[in-house]
């Protein structure tokens, strides 16, 4: 098949949706697929575009067998919430002719719209009309209820209307409407999806690269031998109501042994550091290279996943996977019913979003108890390998996508 995807975010950025759509791009590449990528320069999560790209210019190269074409993007140093949609809108508008231009030349058999960004989305469909191929858009996450959840754009108005107005019209015009959990799968039908063009599209563990182990080497080198440490990796934004784990160290506190180690780059990080500064027990790192990723997941004894309680079943965190692959215990931020409690029910435990007591009974619970943290570490690797196995889940998704292929290549 052909196969041309349009995502903002792209490899090599390590972590998030760059991540994810770098690493199907690669794998479709190498089951023999031609692939062919529209993104950004690389920017995320430090909102500082890498070193080795330009930033304001066009440019084109093969990267780990897929054709990858960069546009300019505007990337904001402070992310607000209209920062971040000028953002979006500026990839929208530099994408336009490539992805026009890719869809005539290259011709292929569907176009894969990632969002984050939905504005490139009608660039998609024209593309598709010219080209005859169909029409896949995968969302991360809902963005613009997410937004709204989070306090970056008013959830009123006649810009909020419009927004939602949009993102309905735009759905329903493709064939193929994925995300990534079933919760935000069932929210796709309240938006008009028709339910046979939904599919469930996760995001995987590297289960060939992480793996339980029983010590970590960033204990030793980060001069945290013996401590109890309860382990925050990933962006550092709005929606994951991250200023939690800073109440959550003061409650803490009494407990000599205790640790909380934020390791990550996002908008929030320089903010949060300042608010933690009198606190003892809090380390910030930046994010480890990917190979060193199952040393950084093993340094936990409990891994922590806050969420903001109005973000629930807007995302599901890519994070969660390589955490329940490590083989350690989850505490999350997650209401009873939401898809986050599901997934980290008997791995981990849920507690009440943005309540640090909850969290901080929950990480004493298994630190008290030997049997119940020996039973849910377990149990998060078994599950990652039922449900988070890359080769079984794009082996699904291409199971999906060969019926769409055109008929003088089938």
């Amino acid at each position: 098949m052909n196969i041309l995807i349009v995502s903002l975010n792209y490899a090599p950025e390590p972590t998030g949706i760059g991540l994810y759509s770098g690493g199907l791009a690669t794998e479709l590449a190498k089951r023999g697929h031609r692939v062919r990528v529209v993104a950004s320069v690389p920017h995320y999560p430090q909102w500082r575009i890498f070193d080795g790209y330009r930033g304001w210019w066009w440019s084109s190269n093969t990267e780990g067998g897929v054709f990858v074409m960069r546009c300019p993007v505007y990337v904001p140093t402070n992310v607000s919430g209209l920062k971040r949609i000028v953002h979006y809108a500026s990839f929208a508008i530099s994408s336009f002719f490539p992805t026009i231009v890719s869809a005539i030349f290259f011709r292929p058999d569907i176009i894969l719209n990632v969002a984050p960004s939905l504005g490139t989305a009608p660039t998609t469909l024209v593309s598709a009309k010219l080209s005859g191929a169909k029409t896949w858009l995968h969302l991360q996450d809902f963005e613009i209820e997410a937004a709204f959840a989070t306090g970056h754009v008013n959830a009123s108005g006649i810009v909020a209307n419009a927004a939602r107005w949009f993102e309905k019209a735009v759905m329903k015009h493709f064939n193929i409407v994925s995300s990534i959990s079933p919760e935000m799968c069932r929210k796709l039908t309240e938006k008009q999806v028709n339910t046979d063009q939904i599919y469930e599209f996760r995001n995987w563990a590297e289960l060939d690269h992480i793996k339980p182990q029983a010590m970590s080497s960033y204990r030793s080198k980060w001069c945290l031998d013996n401590k109890k440490i309860a382990l925050y990796s990933g962006n550092i934004a709005s929606k994951q109501g991250i200023e939690v784990l800073l109440d959550l160290a003061r409650i803490m506190s009494i407990d000599p042994e205790f640790h909380l180690v934020i390791c990550g780059e996002g908008a929030n990080r320089h903010a949060l550091e300042d608010k933690a500064k009198s606190l003892a027990n809090v380390s910030f790192y930046d994010l480890q290279p990917m190979e060193k990723l199952s040393e950084l997941l093993a340094l936990a004894s409990i891994h922590l996943l806050p969420q903001k309680a109005d973000a629930a079943d807007l995302v599901l965190p890519s994070k969660l996977a390589n955490m329940l692959a490590s083989g350690r215990p989850i505490v999350a931020s997650a209401a009873a019913g939401t898809g986050l409690a599901r997934e980290v029910e008997g791995c981990g435990l849920a507690v009440e979003p943005e309540n640090a007591k909850a969290m901080a009974d929950a990480i004493n619970l298994l630190l008290r108890d030997e049997q119940l943290y020996t039973a849910l570490a377990t149990e998060a690797r078994v599950r990652a390998e039922a449900r988070w196995s890359k080769k079984a889940i794009i082996d699904a998704l291409e199971k999906r996508l060969m019926p769409l292929r055109k008929k003088d290549r089938a």
